[in-house]
């Protein structure tokens, strides 16, 4: 273990992301029903040029009017290549209400697009007397923000997430695909005449699982466009599991109970994860550093992995 400790993560629900346009006000009851843990109230990519201005009021007074219970509430500002962010920042913190927990801040390239949006922000709590900070989570959608990641996920005190934006992020790249996450048809090896196809943004993921373990933010898989495919979305969304994610975006409100059915640890992972523990207390107990646990080794690094699943299962349960 390094001298310095890796952060923490916020300690909250992240399973599922909502996300809705704010120039659809009608369905905002519903996402605040609905069983997703943080909800994204969309300025950015959902709403047309015409309507930003209608949809960022529209969002502002629900902020404030609809009981969101104890779900995150974040608000997609537009990207600082945009004429409508510093807006969307201002407006949002000078007139919504003090419910509103995160801003997320699209296509962000390096450090230095957090540390302009912060100080934005801190200067209008202060002029403002907001006590509540404001936290933040990126999107990498970009070449510039995936070789920039980690210098990212250490920008601010206010991070506390970070995802993958898969369809702006495969445009940045030059990737030859119109598919928003998952497989892709033609990322495949031959083995034997067979085709065997790979996993094109496991690479990316991974990097921002481990800049975001490093700096205490929160690891989240973003989109996936085929919402009809529904063993394609828990395909993705188990494999970001497994990489350290600790959840992933729902563009429609199908996606919600796929979401959370993968990232909450099943109660056999759960028993097993107890009786891991219970068993390594009883070998230290014994003077042992390891033992055996249905016929495979279990140590000191067994505990770490039994302790993850532990804790999410009782953040869960809170």
């Amino acid at each position: 273990m390094s001298f310095r400790l890796q952060p923490t993560p916020p300690a909250r629900p992240n399973r599922c992301q909502l996300f809705g346009p704010g120039s659809r006000p009608a369905i905002f009851e519903k996402m605040a029903g609905s069983a997703a843990d943080v909800i994204n109230l969309d300025l950015e990519d959902s709403v047309a040029p015409d309507d930003k201005d209608t949809a960022r009021q529209n969002v502002i007074q629900a902020i404030g009017d609809i009981d969101w219970g104890t779900k995150t509430l974040s608000v997609r500002i537009n990207g600082l290549d945009s004429p409508y962010w510093y807006r969307d920042v201002v407006d949002l913190l000078e007139q919504a209400s003090d419910r509103l927990d995160q801003i997320m801040i699209p296509k962000v390239g390096n450090a230095s697009d957090i540390y302009a949006v912060d100080a934005l922000v801190s200067s209008i709590e202060a002029a403002k007397g907001r006590t509540k900070p404001i936290a933040f989570e990126v999107i990498i959608e970009s070449a510039a923000g995936i070789a920039h990641v980690e210098e990212i996920a250490a920008a601010s005190p206010r991070m506390a997430a970070m995802s993958l934006g898969a369809a702006d992020f495969a445009a940045s790249m030059g990737m030859q695909t119109t598919g928003i996450g998952g497989t892709q048809e033609n990322y495949y090896m031959l083995h034997e005449g067979q085709k065997h196809w790979s996993d094109p943004w496991h690479w990316a993921q991974t990097a921002i699982v481990a800049a975001c373990r490093t700096h205490g933010v929160l690891p989240v898989d973003g989109p996936f466009g085929d919402f009809s495919d529904e063993e394609g979305f828990r395909a993705q969304a188990r494999r970001s599991a497994t990489l350290g994610m600790v959840g992933k975006w729902a563009i429609h409100p199908k996606q919600v109970a796929l979401s959370n059915e993968v990232f909450t640890p099943s109660d056999e992972a759960v028993t097993e994860a107890r009786e891991i523990l219970v068993a390594m207390e009883e070998a230290k107990a014994s003077g042992s550093g390891a033992t055996v646990y249905k016929g495979r080794l279990v140590d000191i690094a067994s505990i770490k992995q039994a302790e993850v699943i532990v804790k999410q299962a009782e953040l869960l349960a809170q």
